[in-house]
Order: C-alpha cells, then structure tokens, then sequence
C-alpha cells in the first residue's frame, strides 16, 4: 500500500480546524454557560479545598496538643472545629455534584453537535456531484460519518471539560502555592516546565499519526465494504485468498498506525507522573525541614496544604498532557469531517429557473461536448434530436458512453459545452429536482431500499394507493410472485433484498417506474436480469407504457430495439452514426456489423 504523507501545515491548519469546530457550537450557548459556571464553581471549591484544610490541620493539631497536656479526652464538639469539619464536608459534597452536573450537560453538549455535524454531512451528500461517488469508496464516506465523528464526541466529553477545568485549577492552586511559598512554587514550576516541552513534542508527533490512523481505517472500512458487497463474485473466482490478504494487510496498516497513535498518547501520562513525583518529593523535603526548624513560617497545615497543590496541580498537567494528545486525534478527525464538508458542490440551481410540471417528451442535444476532467474530453460535439413520443436506442461497445449520455440527460454531471434541452427549455434552467421528475430510470444494477415491498414501488409516488401499487405489479408481470410472499405486499425486505432473486429485484425497479408514470423513460439494460420469456412478457407491457412517451433505452441485445425510431451507435464517447434499424443496415457500418455479429 502506498505511503501517505501526513506532514503539513499542521500547526495553522489544526488551529482553523478547532476553531471551526467550537464554532459549531454557537447555537448551543445557554448550556455551554451553564457548563463554564458548573465548572467555575467545582474548581473554586477544588481549589479552596486545601487552603481550608490548613486551617483546618492546624486547628485539630492545636486541639489535640491542648487535650494531650490537659491530660483531657480528645473530642470534637459542636463548637468551632466541629462547625470546620462540617465545612469542609459540604465543599467536597458540593464538589461532588457540580462535577456530575457538568458532566451531565457537556454529554448533551457534544452529542448535539455530533448531530448537527451529521447532519449537515447528510444534507452535503445531496449536493455533491456524481463525480464525487465515482472517486470515492462507500465505505472511507461511512468512516467520516461514524469513527470520526464518534472520535470527536468521545474527546468533547471528557477532554475538553477536563481541559478546562485543568487550565482554571492550574491558575488556582499556583496563586494559593505562592501564597503560602513562592519558594517551593519555583521548584515546582521548573518540573512542569519539563513537563509542558515534552507534551509539546508528543502533540506534535501524536496529530500525524492521529490522522494516519483514520486514513487508513477509512481504507479498511472501504475495502470491507467493497469486498462484502461483491462476495458472490469472490467466491466463484476462487479469489478468498487474496481478498483476505488484502484486509490482512489493511487491518495491518490500522494496527501500526493505532499502536503509533495510542503509545504516544498513553506513554507521555506516566512520564509525567515520574516528573510530577521527584517534584513532590523534592518540596515535601523542603517543607517538613522547615516545618521541623520553623523557618519561612511553615506549618504542619501549610505543608500538607502545599503536599495537596501539588498533587492538584501536577494531576491537572498531567491530564492536560494526555487531554491534549487525545485532542489531536479529535481535531485530524473534525478536520477530515470538514474536508468532506467543503468538498465542490454541483452547480446551484438557477434562482430565475423554469417551470415545467409535466414535458411532453421532446429532447435535443446541441453541439455536446463532455469530459470527466475539462482537459480530457470524452464526448465532443454530440447532437441529435427526441420528437415527442420516439425511442430512441442506445447501442456500443462496453464503456462507449452510453451511461454517460443519459447521466448527462438527468444533470447527473454538467456538460463542458453545448447544450441539452427539454421541451426546448434548456435542462440548465430547470431545477433538478424540476428536471428528474419528467423521469423515470430503470437501471442494470438495482437498488431496493429496507421495507416493504408495496414502499419500495411506490418510493416515486409515496401516495399512492395499494390499488395503483397491485396495477403497476401486474404490468410489470411481478404481482404473482409478491402474492407468493410470506405477507405479500407487506413482507418486509432488507437493504440487499437478499431474500429476492435479481431478476425479481429488477422486475420492482421496473414496477416503479409503472406507477411513477412519467412523460420520459431511460431504460439501462432495464430486461438483462430475466429470462426470455419474462422479457417477452414485460417487452409488450413496454411498448404499452411507452405509447406516447419519448424513452431512452440502452441495450446490447439488438434484437430488442429494432423497432426504435433512432438508434444512436456510440464508440469512444461519440456517435458514429445514427437512424433507424434498416437506415444503419443499408449503410453496412459499424451498426450493421454488430447486428450480424449477433445474428450470423
């Protein structure tokens, strides 16, 4: 597999992305409030803890040398160290469900963004060009809607509510720590200096490796998917091994680059924690010496008071470190996420655009030309004209452009130059949505959504009636099998219909386009999946739905179009020549040649 290159701008880029992301999060104000005020609160109390307690120390200390040289029982009372003890058990009560709070609302903070990130994915997704299908895998697509999307919201939980509330009780426990020893505060300070480089460093290194490891599980995601889909063909050509090989390599590339990712971002905590001890150590040293000999003021109170600083502030880094590297992965992630966001959209539709509720059929291009890239192109100066009512075939060689004319026909792509009219309004200034409803398509390769069978033939006409859904099935010579169905109509079918045959998928595809009743068919291949007699069948059902409406059909089986009042031969994207089926015989061309091949 070919290595990427993750290196980048990485420092700008990162920094856009996150302020991208929390933009996202402007419509949610009133609970990030909420959340910043529940998380000033907790951290004021965990913060004020250990300055009370060293009163607190003091005084339990001084009462129990008093009782001690009395000679009297030691107990706490209700009195003022009794009314302390109840203090600091309500700071840390309180500490207790401001945190739980907090935690509470950032969960819904976060999963609402997840949701308008997704779905602004899914409203993206109607927008985008069918170019952008052909040049990306299904499932790298499903990668960005799930495991990076889930990435982000696992980080927004827990990282950035602990970010926070790390960076606010840092600030805190260092001014109470210099408060008490601005000494000890130095040498604690000169330890997460250390710390703070080191973290630096691992970030860096842990966001290339972050955005490796979701490149190369949206890889696998897209090979898993691809292979799951084509298993039948896996299958009959014997070639299990090497699709094994290939997810053995993939998942391969995943572990590497998620063993690199979760190393650095695991190993700089107990670095840290090291770094964090010898400096406990050290200050612990400091104090109890000074506590002993009574220099600087310290007291047993203030020592344990500074010993808790410590452990609150260096606990603080120490999540920050690892707080920040998992918000690396989260940002390569939101960044892949917007990368796909701001992918080219097709052209809008034009604001003054054309009304036409039903065409009567009359089609033309004009001077057509057309490439995948403008500087490659595939199709040039293509013209021909659809009279109201006529069928136009179809025909040539695999990869000719035959899919390509009627993708250009439904604005699936644009056209480099020329143009394509609709009742002699250019499709260009109708909406798309305008546009496709004159159409009905019954493609090669169908596509029958989760549900029941009745849905699935009225998915172009939701409203209508079981009567209709029963008369388009008969025409289109399904209706018997359906009644053979465990509930009918009713019975519920999967995303695959696995439980159908093909041909019985496309005879609903073609029940469909029955019902839609549209004034322009395009017919891909829309017979290849039945047998003989079942073509027969639907064939007449054809010619009776086609009866006054203009209809595209792509064949390779000529035998099927020789009744077509024009026949358009493609070859390398063009049309070689066109007529009719005795036209195209007496010119003995590239047509006729095909014909006899098929008939010698």
């Amino acid at each position: 597999m070919k290595e990427r290159n993750y290196n980048s701008k990485s420092s700008q880029s990162t920094f856009r992305t996150a302020i991208r992301l929390f933009g996202q999060l402007k419509n949610q104000r009133f609970r990030l409030i909420v959340v910043s005020i529940s998380i000033l609160f907790y951290t004021v109390l965990n913060v004020y803890a250990p300055y009370y307690s060293a009163r607190l120390m003091d005084s339990l200390l001084h009462a129990t040398s008093e009782a001690i040289s009395n000679g009297l029982p030691f107990y706490i009372g209700w009195g003022a160290l009794g009314q302390e003890l109840l203090t600091m058990a309500a700071i840390y009560i309180f500490m207790g469900l401001f945190y739980c709070f907090q935690g509470y609302l950032m969960a819904s903070v976060a999963e609402t963004l997840i949701f308008t990130l997704r779905r602004q994915i899914s409203e993206k997704l109607h927008k985008l060009p069918l170019s952008f299908f052909d040049q990306n895998k299904p499932g790298e697509i499903l990668s960005r809607v799930t495991s990076d999307l889930d990435k982000v919201s696992e980080t927004l939980q827990t990282g950035l509510l602990k970010l926070i509330s790390a960076v606010v009780t840092v600030i805190g426990s260092l001014s109470f720590m210099f408060y008490f020893s601005w000494k000890l505060s130095l040498v604690f300070l000169a330890f997460m200096v250390v710390c703070l480089l080191i973290t630096q460093i691992v970030a860096k290194k842990n966001l290339q490796c972050a955005t490796a490891r979701q490149e190369e599980l949206a890889t696998l995601t897209g090979i898993v998917e691809e292979y799951y889909t084509g298993r039948d063909i896996i299958k009959a050509f014997n070639h299990e091994a090497e699709s094994i090989a290939d997810v053995e390599n993939a998942t391969e590339n995943v572990r590497k680059t998620t063993q690199k990712a979760d190393f650095l971002t695991n190993c700089v905590n107990p670095l840290i924690r090291l770094l964090v001890r010898i400096s406990q150590v050290v200050i612990l040293l400091f104090a109890c010496t000074w506590v002993v000999t009574g220099k600087n003021g310290m007291t047993f109170g203030i020592a344990q008071a500074l010993f808790q600083y410590v452990s609150l502030c260096s606990e603080p880094f120490t999540q920050a470190s690892y707080m920040l590297n998992s918000m690396q992965s989260a940002l390569a992630s939101a960044k892949r996420t917007f990368d796909f966001l701001d992918g080219e959209e097709e052209i809008a539709d034009s604001e003054t655009h054309s009304v036409l509720k039903r065409a009567t059929g009359k089609i033309a291009f004009k001077n057509v030309s057309f490439g995948y890239s403008p500087d490659k192109l595939l199709m040039k100066n293509i013209s021909f004209v659809a009279e109201r009512g006529q069928k136009i075939a179809i025909v040539g060689s695999t990869g000719a452009g035959k899919t390509t004319l009627v993708n250009l026909l439904m604005r699936f792509y644009e056209v480099n130059g020329g143009k394509i009219t609709l009742d002699d309004i250019p499709t260009t200034s109708l909406t798309r949505k305008g546009l496709r409803q004159n159409f009905g398509m019954v493609l090669q390769d169908t596509w029958l959504f989760g549900g029941t069978i009745a849905e699935n033939i009225a998915y172009g006409k939701p409203g209508a009636t079981r009567e209709e859904i029963v008369e388009a099935a008969k025409m289109a010579k399904v209706d018997y099998f359906i009644r053979t169905m465990p509930n009918g109509y009713d019975t519920v079918l999967d995303n695959d219909a696995a439980n159908l045959s093909v041909g019985q998928r496309q005879l609903l595809t073609i029940a469909r386009v029955f019902l839609c009743d549209p004034p322009v068919l395009i017919l891909d291949e829309a017979t290849s999946s039945v047998d003989t007699r079942t073509e027969a069948a639907i064939g007449k059902a054809m010619q009776k739905l086609m009866s006054g409406r203009t209809s595209f059909v792509i064949a390779h089986r000529l035998s099927t179009i020789r009744d077509a009042d024009r026949i358009l031969f493609m070859e390398n994207g063009n049309i070689i020549e066109q007529g009719n089926h005795e036209e195209l015989l007496q010119k003995d061309g590239a047509y006729a040649a095909l014909y006899n091949s098929q008939f010698a």
